[in-house]
């Protein structure tokens, strides 16, 4: 894959260990700038109904969508599971399933709520590819914004740990993350590229949202072996 170059605008975070910006910040030993969205309280909307980490993305994704008509990327490994689990449950014991949990299990939900909320017009898409879902979530907002270089897209990659009886799936590590970035071309924010090449022949890596950040606000590079893919993503700084 030839290296896509984007730039980082703005961006949102949240995840059990680290709660608000002020807490990620500390742990990748970073300085608070401009790139950090403010705490917003999202709309009704986006809160009714809605699972406690779907509630977390929103809320990340509402901070960071200052415009209103960037296309929306949302990336997920397992999407909102317990309510597939739930869904699954009902079936098996005969009884009804939730119109909530079947309206919000697919992975495009929480992209079509908040595209209703916001009133956004711009689209979106939602991506799911495994180990390898944040890194591929990347490579699709970036092509989205080569048809509109001049705007922006938003990116939104949320997941957690498998509940039971499918937590026996997990490998260790597995994270419970919802970030947004607002992705952009230009010289606004963090400067970024990402490179990858065939995956290696080793086990695929967790915790792919703690690297990204890592390097986000850190700086420097990090590699990650997913299922598909080894990846490179590094900053302006550690490229030069």
């Amino acid at each position: 894959m030839k290296p896509i170059s984007f730039h980082v605008a703005r961006w949102a975070a949240w995840s059990p260990e680290r709660p608000d910006q002020a807490a990620w910040l500390n742990w990748a030993g970073a300085e608070g700038g401009s790139d950090m969205a403010e705490p917003v309280k999202p709309p009704v909307l986006l809160r009714r109904r809605v699972s406690a980490l779907g509630q977390q993305a929103l809320s990340a994704a509402w901070r960071v969508q200052e415009d209103r008509r960037m296309p929306l990327v949302f990336a997920s490994r397992h999407g909102e599971l317990d309510r597939t689990l739930s869904i699954l449950q009902a079936l098996a014991n005969e009884a009804p399933v939730s119109p909530a949990d079947f309206s919000l299990s697919v992975h495009h939900a929480l992209a079509g709520l908040l595209s209703i909320a916001s009133e956004n017009r711009g689209g979106h898409i939602a991506v799911a590819s495994g180990r390898d879902s944040l890194w591929l979530g990347l490579v699709e907002a970036v092509a989205t914004l080569n048809e509109a270089p001049d705007g922006a897209v938003l990116l939104v990659y949320y997941d957690c740990d498998l509940p039971a009886p499918y937590d026996r799936f997990s490998s260790e590590g597995d994270e419970t993350i919802a970030l947004a970035l607002e992705i952009k071309t230009g010289t606004l924010g963090r400067a970024l590229q990402l490179t990858a090449e065939p995956a290696s022949s080793g086990m695929p890596e967790s915790r792919p949202g703690e690297r990204l950040m890592k390097v986000l606000l850190g700086g420097g590079a990090v590699r990650f072996h997913g299922e598909m893919r080894s990846w490179h993503l590094a900053c302006a700084d550690a490229m030069a």
